[in-house]
């Protein structure tokens, strides 16, 4: 069994069972792409076991830390298992859920959402990849389905050294499908959409913000960044009398607009633009326009630590315009998915957008992923979508 061993002093976070090693913390040894190495300590004392990619910063991603655990397909089988098992613990009013997140489940660089009877999986790093046939075998065993497709085309994995890959990898089926969520559909397409087809992370955020729909009464609804129109279906299911959904992709449009006439919604009560919004933002500013409730769900500004300050000032630029844009007593759903990005900086950048916007308003809610979606004791990284609600004084 090859190993590495770490230098003085940079146990500590494995000590703390955080699975990742950094490059710069190993002194010494290596393995191959997916290899399982044993991970010492500068005195040699046992560590765990972990996947090494010798292409990543993160050189090595941790298994186990139980030195009798052998690392083969019975502990896929397990891992799955049990992280399947989770699932049916949690309150998902959904037939599309996340059934392993990664770390979360103590299997880093894996990412398998349910669609209905459809696995889709997405391999992110060089020791799930190695592992892929019994990985894949191992969920199809844990659900009792046959369909697993993957989506293995995210540009993380050019961080590992390993090239996109999608297309069926157990079984054969529709890539159209259509999700049921709380009280509404939604189609989604597992070949094509984000992610593995839709942000099911945002499942609970949809229904809050139909139940302020519903309690509010919304007459103008704003919804930003919309993709497929999620938030879009959610606030008309609450009654609100118009939404006018922004994005700058026409196919992703075009779906939206099919999701609304999906839940038998009159096309009159939405309004879709294929349009920058920040741009768009300020257009509205100047046209005089207001807003009762407003949904800020952009892509990821910032991927890592590193990007957080130029991403500050984006995620601080659309909301300042947000506030701009919301009648008083209106409300505002604004979110961050950027893992650079922590809770507690982003309440400070949308504090900081308020008071140039000259508005002041009360925080409701403080909003995260679905509960499928966990954040972990020992992996806080986990906790990557931050939200507020903030109602407007």
């Amino acid at each position: 069994m090859k190993a590495i061993r770490l230098r003085a002093g940079k146990e500590r976070s494995l000590l703390r069972r955080h699975p990742w090693i950094f490059e710069s913390a190993i002194a010494k040894g290596g393995g191959d792409s997916g290899e399982t190495v044993r991970v010492e300590s500068d005195q040699g004392h046992f560590l765990g076991w972990a996947a090494f990619s010798p292409a990543s910063k993160i050189r090595a991603r941790v298994w186990s830390f139980d030195e009798a655990q052998r690392i083969d397909a019975g502990f896929f089988n397990a891992a799955c298992a049990s992280a399947v098992r989770a699932r049916t613990r949690f309150d998902i009013q959904s037939n599309a859920m996340r059934l392993v997140h990664g770390e979360s489940d103590g299997l880093p660089g894996l990412i398998v959402d349910r669609y209905g009877d459809t696995l889709v999986a997405q391999f992110t790093s060089s020791g799930v990849e190695r592992w892929k046939g019994q990985i894949a075998d191992a969920l199809l065993a844990a659900t009792g389905l046959t369909k697993l497709y993957e989506r293995s085309d995210a540009s993380s994995r050019a961080l590992e050294g390993l090239p996109e890959v999608a297309g069926w990898l157990r079984g054969e089926g529709e890539v159209e499908l259509i999700l049921r969520e709380h009280d509404w559909q939604l189609a989604v397409n597992i070949a094509e959409g984000h992610k593995t087809g839709f942000y099911l992370d945002q499942r609970d955020s949809r229904k809050r913000f139909s139940d302020y729909a519903r309690r509010l009464t919304f007459e103008r609804v704003l919804n930003c960044y919309c993709y497929t129109g999620g938030f879009t279906v959610a606030a008309l299911h609450g009654g609100a009398a118009h939404v006018t959904s922004i994005d700058s992709s026409g196919p992703a449009l075009e779906k939206a607009a099919a999701n609304v006439a999906l839940n038998g919604f009159a096309a009159s009560r939405a309004t879709f633009m294929d349009a920058d919004v920040n741009a768009s933002l300020r257009q509205f500013i100047e046209q005089g326009r207001g807003f009762d409730a407003i949904v800020l769900d952009p892509p990821k500004f910032a991927p890592t630590v590193a990007h957080a300050e130029r991403a500050a000032r984006a995620y601080k630029d659309i909301n300042r315009l947000a506030f701009k844009l919301l009648e008083p007593g209106g409300v505002l759903f604004t979110y961050s998915c950027s893992g650079g990005i922590s809770a507690d900086l982003f309440h400070k950048i949308v504090a900081s957008a308020g008071c140039d916007a000259g508005v002041d308003g009360y925080i409701h809610e403080r909003m995260g992923g679905a509960p499928d979606h966990p954040m972990t004791v020992n992996f806080p990284e986990g906790e990557y979508l931050k939200g507020l609600v903030v109602m407007r004084k």
